[in-house]
């Protein structure tokens, strides 16, 4: 589900599961264990984007409609996990935002370091909308990237294209043409910097928003009962139907 390549210095891990490169439980896992192993390699400066038309429209509705709670209570903690190990990676990380990165889609993009996006993609944290509660994980790297918007992004539950996404800070440029290879050409030259300096530095930008993460406490557990709950689930049902309404 998960492709890598060199692009030079660079890795490109590609999202490559199903039409819209949703995320379930076993998506989550093996992204945040790649991530893991690259960072153990080494690797250096990383580009995430997605196969097809989208770079991730969430996480899989189906699949939490399905598993019930015994799957929430699975999803929560690889949702934090793929999080925290995309947020915390000490080189280079650059989103190549190719098309829809909704609610997770854009939850994984705001983890990376730097964020471009396609003029006609979709970016936005809809879980509001939705209906669902953020994990700790997710609401403080949405916070993080969106800074003085954070508010208005994540209760607002809106998506953004072009100009909008990057004032709004979920997104930094964007490129009309060529953008896995901007973001490889991006990436390649943060990862010139010298590797100890950048690392040490994103590790204390970064720092308080992991020290919120880890104070959570019983934030996530709240959250997974939230998701299994019965209105909920008719929520996301819902959602769903208006979804497959539209087309």
């Amino acid at each position: 589900m998960i492709e890598i390549h060199a692009a030079g210095s660079v890795q490109v891990l590609t999202l490559s599961s199903g039409r819209v490169n949703a995320l379930d439980v076993e998506l989550l896992e093996e992204l945040a264990d790649a991530v893991r192993e690259l960072k153990r390699s080494d690797a250096g400066a990383l580009v995430v984007t997605g196969a097809g038309r989208a770079f991730s429209a969430g996480i899989d509705l189906n699949r939490v409609l399905e598993g019930g709670p015994d799957y929430t209570d699975r999803l929560i903690p690889a949702i934090s996990d793929m999080v925290i190990a995309v947020f915390g990676y000490p080189g280079p990380t650059v989103a190549a935002i190719n098309g829809a990165a909704i609610a997770g889609g854009c939850v994984l993009a705001c983890a990376c370091d730097r964020r471009l996006i396609s003029p006609d993609a979709q970016i936005g944290a809809t879980e509001v909308r939705v209906g669902v509660p953020f994990p700790a994980a997710a609401l403080e790297v949405v916070r993080y990237a969106c800074g003085r918007h954070a508010e208005e992004v994540v209760l607002g539950a809106r998506t953004y294209r072009g100009a909008d996404a990057v004032a709004s800070g979920i997104a930094h440029r964007v490129v009309a043409e060529d953008l896995v290879e901007a973001a490889v050409a991006e990436a390649s030259g943060l990862g010139d910097f010298p590797v100890v300096a950048y690392a040490h530095t994103k590790a204390q930008l970064r720092a308080p928003t992991l020290a919120r993460i880890r104070e959570a406490g019983g934030i996530d557990h709240e959250v997974r009962q939230l998701w299994a709950a019965d209105q909920t689930r008719q929520r996301i049902a819902e959602s769903m139907e208006s979804l497959r309404r539209r087309g």
